[in-house]
């Protein structure tokens, strides 16, 4: 068996879990998706109810984190705990996560912070929620707010989560809420998402002058033609990588909104306004040109056949993650993996899609790719938006009735490399990989 050689991370590098708090806090019942499950949306049959009660176990979990060796941690901040009615602030909601932000760095995590990931206030969403405009100026009021009262001592900021990912599902898709199907009304919610960004960004920058960095978590997909000696198919999914991949960050740095959100709008106060980049990344989709095909918007997206998937038939495509970080590259900006994970009942697997998704990360920083560090998905198993409680991603199993934590092989495993800062050949062998 060949030797594996010893592969060394930078000593500074942050090591971490990411979560949100609709998916881990429990009864976040003055949200959209609260009211939404209620109405048996959920594929599995489930609401996220208690979820893993992270509300009330926030600090041993914190501290289980920090036996880990994690140095850092993604969280989010719950926008209708904050925000209950238009313009009334909670204030025992702001104690709250101030205990949480406490918590985590008594035991010397690094937050992350994140201001939107999916789930909107009850009175935001029966005014028409992204759709509307004035949802920029709620949204850039809301920033400033957490920046001024939680933002001491936190560096890196992410405003909205999943930008693209949560127009597709709510406005095109249709399976999240509000439900609907309408390609306009997805675009004129990635234009107020990236104009709330922006002045987001601002609204942070202008109450915390020491450094502090603000981003958006992108959720990046490989698109490859399925057929890669068809015109057709390349064209599909060249454009399909530009919408779902490019155009946000492109915006966020150029300051001009492209086709189909706006017609080469300059928005002087949306450029430069990208501090790192943050990259989710789960998958690859192969793209087929099919304009007879009725629905299917002249492409349909097509799991390789015979390639390893997930739980959820999602491709397990490592060497996608060097690829888009050597994307990344001519920004020029520090990046940050702020989600990376697989939903599987066999730990085993999910070991190896770990260590597989850090060796191509390795390989590009060894490249000279500026990536600072790694937030696996997730801690904890939690409530997965529209398919429930069925799959599992955490590094730490959660028997929900009884809301025990128990940490699998691969926290044990991903325990070890942030404690050590390195992948040695034992770990590896351990996953079954040479």
């Amino acid at each position: 068996m060949q030797k594996t050689a010893v592969l060394n991370f930078p000593p500074d590098f942050l090591w971490g879990t990411a979560a949100s708090s609709h998916q881990v806090e429990g009864n976040n019942n003055n949200n959209d998706w609260w009211e939404w499950e209620q109405q048996g949306k959920i594929n599995d049959g489930s609401v996220s109810g208690p979820a893993c009660d992270h509300y009330n176990r926030f600090d041993e979990d914190f501290a289980a984190l920090r036996r880990q060796h994690h140095n850092t941690h993604r969280l989010s901040i719950e926008w209708s705990r904050i925000e209950p009615e238009q313009g009334r602030w909670n204030k025992q909601a702001v104690k709250h996560y101030k205990a949480v932000l406490a918590s985590l760095k008594s035991k010397g995590l690094k937050p992350m912070l994140t201001l939107h990931h999916f789930t909107n206030p009850l009175w935001l969403s029966r005014q028409g929620g992204w759709e509307q405009p004035q949802v920029v100026r709620f949204f850039k009021r809301y920033a400033r707010f957490v920046a001024e009262e939680l933002g001491e001592g936190i560096e890196l900021w992410i405003t909205i989560n999943e930008p693209v990912v949560y127009a597709f599902e709510s406005y095109i898709a249709g399976i999240w809420p509000p439900g609907k199907r309408d390609f306009k009304a997805a675009m004129r919610v990635l234009k107020h998402m990236l104009l709330a960004h922006a002045e987001a960004y601002h609204a942070i920058h202008s109450v915390l002058t020491d450094g502090c960095k603000v981003s958006f978590a992108k959720h990046y997909r490989i698109f490859d033609p399925f057929c890669g000696c068809s015109i057709f198919d390349r064209t599909m999914a060249y454009v399909i990588d530009f919408i779902f991949n490019r155009h946000f960050t492109k915006a966020c740095i150029g300051g001009t909104i492209y086709p189909p959100v706006a017609l080469f709008k300059q928005v002087p106060r949306l450029k430069n306004t990208l501090d790192y980049i943050g990259i989710n990344y789960y998958s690859r989709e192969m793209i087929r040109f099919t304009p007879f095909k009725p629905g299917s918007d002249f492409f349909t997206l097509i799991t390789r056949p015979g390639a390893p998937v997930n739980f959820l038939g999602w491709e397990i495509y490592p060497y996608g993650l060097f690829r888009l970080l050597r994307k990344q590259k001519k920004y020029k900006k520090a990046i940050y993996i702020t989600e990376n994970g697989i939903a599987t009942e066999n730990d085993e697997e999910r070991g190896r899609f770990i260590i597989e998704h850090l060796k191509q990360m390795h390989c590009a920083i060894t490249g000279g790719i500026d990536v600072r560090g790694y937030y696996y998905w997730s801690c904890l198993d939690n409530f997965e938006w529209a398919e429930g409680f069925t799959p599992r991603f955490g590094l730490t199993h959660v028997d929900y009735k009884t809301q025990k934590r128990t940490l699998r092989g691969s926290g044990k495993l991903y325990a070890e490399i942030a404690g050590r800062g390195k992948i040695t050949g034992d770990m590896i062998l351990k996953t079954g990989y040479s």
